[in-house]
C-alpha cells in the first residue's frame, strides 16, 4: 500500500502520544478599514436607489439610458471588461453623466441590487430617497 506519509512520522504501537499545549493568543479585533466602511455605505445607497428611486440593470440599458440622456450615474464593476468600460465611460462622458467605480464584481453588484444574477453595469436614473447622486466617497 501506498503511504503519503513518511513512516517515522507514525507512533509506535504502546508508546504514549505526545501531549501538546494549546497555545491560544489573543488577538486585538481586527479594525474596520475606511474601504469597507465605504462599500457598505454605496451598498445601503444602491439598496435605497432600488426600493425608492429608479435604475437600469445590465450593458445594453445603460447604452440606452446614456443615448437618451436620461441616466444621472453610472456604476460599472471593476471586473467588467475593458473594452466595455472604456466606451461606457466615453458615452457617459458625451451624455454629462457620472461614472463610479464600483469596487466589486459584477456578482457583489448584483447582490448589492437585490438581484440574484450577476451585474456588471447600473445606470441611476431616478435616485429617489437616496443621497447618492450627492455623495462624494
Amino acid at each position: 500500500p501506498f503511504l503519503s506519509f513518511p513512516i517515522s512520522k507514525l507512533p509506535l504501537p504502546g508508546a504514549k502520544a505526545e501531549k501538546r499545549k494549546s497555545t491560544t493568543a489573543t488577538m486585538a479585533p481586527a479594525k474596520q478599514s475606511g474601504q469597507k466602511k465605504n462599500v457598505d455605505n454605496i451598498n445601503s445607497r444602491i439598496k435605497l436607489v432600488m426600493k425608492s428611486g429608479k435604475a437600469e440593470l445590465g450593458y445594453k440599458s445603460a447604452m440606452k439610458c446614456l443615448r437618451k440622456n436620461k441616466g444621472k450615474l453610472l456604476l460599472i464593476c471593476n471586473n467588467c471588461p475593458a473594452l466595455r468600460r472604456s466606451e461606457l465611460e466615453y458615452i457617459a462622458m458625451l451624455a454629462k453623466t457620472q461614472v463610479h467605480h464600483y469596487t466589486g464584481d459584477n456578482t457583489a453588484l448584483g447582490t448589492a441590487c437585490g438581484k440574484h444574477f450577476n451585474c456588471s453595469v447600473l445606470t441611476i436614473t431616478d435616485a429617489g430617497d437616496s443621497d447618492i447622486l450627492t455623495a462624494k466617497e
